[in-house]
This record gives C-alpha cells, sequence and structure tokens, in this order.
C-alpha cells in the first residue's frame, strides 16, 4: 500500500504542472482509488482542506466542463464590488476633493495613497487590498494627476485686447523687417557644485557629487541670465550677470546685443519692438527702465517701442517657452559650477527646429536704489500710445 510519504511525493511532482481543474481532478482520483480514509490521506499529503476533496469528487460525477474553461460558470471568488456592493462608493467618497472640507473624512489631512485608502475602508468594516482599491480606481476613470496650474485669478478687462494689440505691433515691425524681440529675466541660479534639476547619464553608481545643502556661496554668489529672444529669426541672446537685476543691466543686455547681432542683422532697422513684461526689470512702472531706454534709443538712432504684457500673463511672455525653456533642457542634470560654466551651457543650446544661442558674461556692477526725477522723467522722448498708453509707449533718440 502506498504510504502518506510516498503519496505527497508523487503529488508534489506532479500538481505544479497542472492547472486548477486537473489538480482538483487528480486529487479527487486519488482519493477515490485509496478507498476509506483516502478523503483524509490525500488533503495531508496535498496541504489541502478536505472539503476541497469532497467537492472535487462531486465534481468526478457531473458533465465535463467545455474547453478552455476550469471553473464551472459563476465559479470562483466573486469579485469585492460583487461581494460588497457599497464597496465603490464608499471608496468615491474618500477620493472625492469635497472630503477635503469634511472634519469626518480620515484623509481630510493625509496624502490619499492606495495603502491609506485601504485602511480607511478597513475601519469602516470593508477590508481589501492596497492592490484592489487601485484597480477600482482606475475601473471607475480615476488616475494619478498632479495640480493643474490654469486657474488665473482676477484677469485685466483689456487682456485679450492687449494682447491683440501687441500682436498688431509685431507684424507691422516684422513687415518692415525691424526687429522685435521677447526679453525678460531668467530665474537667478546658484553658482558652485549645487545639484541642479533633472538627470544625465553617467556610469552606474557614479552620480556627481554636489553640496548637501543650497547656501549660496558668498564668493561666487548668483548667475542673473537676461534673455533677448528674436521673434522673427530663431535666435537669442543671453547676458549672464554677477551683480543684480536692475533696469541697468537690462538696457545693457540690450545694448550688447544690438551692438553684436542686432545691427548686422537688421541694417535697414529704423525701429526697434520690445514685448516685455509689467514687472521686474522691466516693469511698466519702473522710471529708470525708461530712462535706460532713453539712453539707449539716443545712442542707436533706433525709434523704441515698448509693449508689456497686461498683469498676471508673465507666463505667456514668449522668451519663457521658445528660449529659457530650451536652456533649462539643455543644462538639466549639471552642477553650474561658475560663470564660465553657464556661459557655455547657455551658448551650446540648440533646438531640431534651428533655434541658436549667445551667451556673455558681464561682469559690470548695477548699483540698485537709483532714483530718478521728475525732471528726468519730463526730458523723455515718450509718447504714449492710444491704447493703454501705461502699456504701449514709444520713446525717440
Amino acid at each position: 500500500m502506498m504510504t502518506d510519504q510516498v503519496l505527497a511525493g508523487k503529488l508534489a511532482t506532479v500538481l505544479p504542472h497542472l492547472n486548477e481543474r486537473q489538480r482538483r481532478r487528480l486529487l479527487a482520483a486519488e482519493a477515490r482509488a485509496l478507498g476509506y480514509g483516502g478523503v483524509a490521506r490525500v488533503a495531508r499529503a496535498a496541504g489541502v482542506s478536505r472539503q476541497t476533496i469532497h467537492t472535487a469528487l462531486h465534481d468526478l460525477d457531473q458533465p465535463g466542463l467545455d474547453a478552455g474553461r476550469v471553473r464551472r460558470p459563476g465559479g470562483g471568488r466573486k469579485a469585492a464590488p460583487t461581494r460588497d456592493p457599497a464597496l465603490l462608493a464608499e471608496l468615491e467618497a474618500l477620493v472625492d476633493p469635497d472630503t477635503r472640507g469634511d472634519p469626518l473624512s480620515p484623509l481630510r489631512w493625509t496624502c490619499k495613497s492606495t495603502r491609506r485608502l485601504a485602511a480607511a475602508l478597513a475601519e469602516r468594516g470593508q477590508r481589501v487590498s492596497h492592490q484592489t482599491v487601485a484597480a477600482l480606481l482606475r475601473a471607475a476613470d480615476y488616475s494619478l494627476q498632479a495640480p493643474a496650474k490654469t486657474l488665473e485669478g482676477v484677469q485685466h478687462p483689456d487682456r485679450d485686447a492687449q494682447f491683440r494689440y501687441l500682436n498688431e505691433q509685431s507684424k507691422a515691425f516684422l513687415a518692415r523687417d525691424w526687429p522685435v524681440v521677447s526679453v525678460d529675466t531668467k530665474k537667478k541660479e546658484l553658482v558652485g557644485p549645487f545639484k541642479n534639476g533633472g538627470r544625465e547619464w553617467q556610469p552606474r553608481g557614479q552620480p556627481e557629487r554636489v553640496n548637501g545643502h543650497d547656501f549660496p556661496d558668498p564668493a561666487r554668489g548668483k548667475a542673473i541670465p537676461y534673455g533677448i529672444d528674436e521673434v522673427g529669426r530663431n535666435a537669442g541672446w543671453v547676458s549672464v550677470g554677477c551683480d543684480h537685476d536692475t533696469a541697468g543691466f537690462a538696457v545693457a543686455s540690450l545694448r550688447r546685443w544690438w551692438q553684436v547681432v542686432g545691427q548686422a542683422a537688421y541694417p535697414q532697422a529704423g525701429g526697434l519692438l520690445i514685448c516685455a513684461d509689467g514687472g521686474g526689470s522691466n516693469g511698466d512702472r519702473l522710471r529708470l527702465w525708461k530712462v535706460e531706454r532713453q539712453r539707449f534709443a539716443t545712442d542707436t538712432g533706433l525709434r523704441v517701442t515698448v509693449c508689456h504684457l497686461p498683469p498676471g500673463t508673465s507666463k505667456w511672455n514668449k522668451i519663457e517657452h521658445r528660449l529659457f525653456a530650451q536652456i533649462s533642457t539643455n543644462w538639466r542634470g549639471r552642477p553650474l559650477v561658475s560663470h564660465e560654466v553657464i556661459v557655455e551651457l547657455i551658448g551650446a543650446t540648440t533646438t531640431e527646429t534651428g533655434l541658436r544661442v549667445r551667451a556673455e558674461l558681464d561682469p559690470a556692477v548695477y548699483p540698485t536704489k537709483i532714483t530718478v526725477s521728475a525732471e528726468a522723467m519730463a526730458a523723455l522722448h515718450l509718447t504714449a500710445h492710444p491704447f493703454h498708453g501705461e502699456w504701449n509707449y514709444s520713446i525717440a533718440p
């Protein structure tokens, strides 16, 4: 007679190669062949319950299943929502955004991860795994999403009209082959071995070592990239300053661009259109910005027209997407260890559409808190445009 040890060895060899239905039928056949006590012996040898063997013996006497089926229709463990119809409703109540204001919500002040959702459901008497929670959320058309920055707040009533006006001015200048530039200051960057966002390929386990803190190095300071994007040409200019982001620095950057690039690219130009934000070193209320523009216009002989973007729309400035985004992509993951490295990285920025960027270091000092008198403002050759003259104006030489 076959011993229990031999039976266990036989089943251990065969069962892993069978599907669920085949395993049940084999166990039932062995138990029936052993006769009295066979159910208990096979259950011990296979490590299953006696009820499983009894169910399998019953199935041996039933008609066969259709080809490819392992269980009869309706067999197997029921899906969680089927066992508990209220489960999905309870889960959706937990993840609904309105529960953030519900003082009784267990997840009001916590991250709603699948594990915490499963724990909150368990507290309500509905025990499911975090994998089941994830599957239920996906089936209910939920997905992991970050907050979308789309709310603009209070908009100026003439916002769209200003954009249309700026567009018409740009088309008029470009039609005459006169330069149109978008200007702005990029985010100030720490200079030194500091972590820079992004990743780049390195030998495995050999990342570039940088400081464990982000305290500025007084000896190296910061880099202030002031950019000029030529709308009519796929080209950009960046002056990397070392001192302060002032109107003097902004106009000096424009002056250097005109001397090196603009004068040769636009030899017949009689005017220049500048598209700028309404704040920062080129703000529409900044007196020094206008005084420095007057000096630039007088020195170059250009009639300088400035059109500011309406309030709260700086992210729509063309330079942000056409130039600054490409620079950030080019130097991602690279520590900006010196001003010279920053200049080289900016100058190496290109795109498949043909963008070319020139960059120079500007080591000059630009003092802050310069007072511009009312007399200096009155001496400007400034003409405000009929439409929002505070945003749109021209300065003659």
